[in-house]
């Protein structure tokens, strides 16, 4: 790519050009007149106008005004919300071009020579375990809405009854729900006020127990009975295990608890992963794409499977699972391990992390409560193999260096971000390690998110 002029591109001029290619997360890379410049929501192949709104170092930054002309990639979304709502931006592509188009990101961020490539996840749509459903208005002082924000929008909702990333119950849940509460308050993301927030719903793809949360502030109270009874009168094809109703006053835009009220059943659900079962509740870390968990999974049980052949002080290595949720990979690797330490800041995590164990006959999993950064002074045992699987910003810079410092000769990093874990290849790299082997897996169909797994040598 020739470089830009930084004098050809002012913030508000109003240009057109030809996508060239979509760099990870969201980001389409576009030639115009005056030069190259970045703009969201857009597909290689398109002509588009743009205007410029954001002048930066590297490439300056454009917000779509219009698609002049499609992409020859692109078909009709099966998705009606499609273009409204900001949560998928690869539903009009065929399934093959996302993952193409995913691949080719990886390859150029990451560069990676042993990169194998991607897996698709075994359900293109329904795929997702869990939802955090948005009340609020898709206009101003407009009827109650349900469902996503609007694309590039904080205020907006889109209610979403016929998205295509979960199954039908999903659907009839929302639907009702939103009927249910038609003429009641939703929280005012600016005034602070309001009844209702958040609709949670997760459900196990392969028990297909159903857990529903309705999020409100305390501002008002109200009997749900009547909204309960419905939702059980539904005839949904899953089992509803329990229904919750969660009081959040914090001003955040975020799903968390205050307080948390058992209305139906009770707190968690089962869900069944690799002949292992897990025990889930509201807000229990756990891969949202369960079939596509699997996948992710046995690649990683097929790496660390290579260090059963080695010989690490003529005994069963010491491995420590960081940022381990509910303890999923950390009671896959039991079975080749002397002792698997699982560490979480998420407390409510690690107690069902150490009932998944129980639950499962795993007698040589612990689990640790706390910030990995000061966990890692106080575990006794040296590792001698570590699995990350960190948030989305990736490891803390000060917990990277102690993990640099047991000088283990191998040990594997899982990425829902692929800019976080480029950054931190880059610090294991001036140590010495180099990725021996790499996938990826479409966790996320339709999205621009993908995940990656890497395994790293000394």
């Amino acid at each position: 790519m020739v470089a830009f002029v930084l004098e050809n591109m002012k913030k508000g001029q109003t240009l057109t050009g030809k996508v060239i290619r979509l760099d990870f997360p969201n980001r389409g890379i576009v030639e115009t007149e005056a030069g190259y410049c970045v703009v969201k929501n857009t597909l290689p192949g398109q002509m588009i106008t743009l205007t410029i709104n954001k002048i930066r170092k590297s490439l300056p930054e454009g917000r779509l005004k219009s698609i002049d002309q499609k992409s020859p990639l692109e078909i009709t979304s099966t998705c009606p919300h499609f273009g409204k709502c900001g949560g998928c931006i690869m539903q009009n592509l065929p399934y093959d071009e996302q993952l193409r188009i995913k691949e080719e990101q990886l390859r150029r961020l990451l560069d990676l020579e042993n990169f194998t490539g991607i897996h698709p996840s075994p359900r293109q749509f329904g795929y997702r375990n869990k939802m955090e459903f948005s009340f609020g208005d898709e206009y101003k002082d407009g009827p109650l809405a349900l469902g996503m924000h609007r694309r590039e929008s904080f205020y907006d909702i889109v209610t979403v009854d016929e998205c295509q990333l979960v199954d039908e119950d999903y659907r009839r849940i929302l639907q009702y729900t939103r009927e249910y509460f038609a003429g009641y308050s939703h929280y005012h993301r600016m005034k602070h006020l309001g009844f209702l927030r958040h609709l949670l719903i997760r459900k196990a793809a392969r028990t297909e127990e159903i857990l529903i949360a309705l999020v409100t502030t305390s501002q008002e109270n109200h009997d749900l009975t009547g909204w309960v009874k419905g939702l059980l009168e539904l005839g949904l094809t899953g089992q509803v295990n329990g229904i919750l109703h969660i009081i959040n006053d914090s001003v955040a835009d975020i799903v968390r608890a205050d307080e948390l009220k058992i209305i139906y059943g009770q707190d968690w659900f089962y869900e069944d992963i690799l002949g292992l079962r897990f025990k889930i509740t509201a807000f229990s870390f756990f891969q949202t794409n369960s079939l596509g968990a699997e996948v992710l999974y046995e690649i990683a049980r097929e790496y660390i499977g290579d260090i059963k052949s080695l010989d690490i002080n003529q005994h069963k290595p010491i491995i420590y699972d960081l940022y381990c949720g509910t303890g999923t990979i950390t009671q896959l690797l039991a079975p080749i391990a002397e002792k698997v330490i699982g560490v979480d800041i998420v407390e409510e995590a690690i107690i069902a992390a150490c009932e998944n164990a129980k639950l499962n006959g795993l007698h040589n999993c612990e689990f640790i409560a706390g910030d990995v950064l000061k966990v890692l002074d106080d575990i006794k045992e040296k590792p001698d193999f570590i699995v990350l699987d960190p948030p989305r910003d990736g490891l803390h810079p000060k917990a990277l260096k102690k993990i640099l410092a047991y000088d283990i000769p191998r040990l594997l990093y899982i990425s829902c971000k692929p800019t976080s874990l480029n950054r931190d290849l880059k610090e294991f790299a001036a140590y010495g390690y180099t990725v021996s082997r790499a996938a990826a897996v479409d966790l996320f169909p339709a999205t621009g998110n993908v995940e990656v797994v890497c395994l790293l040598a000394k």
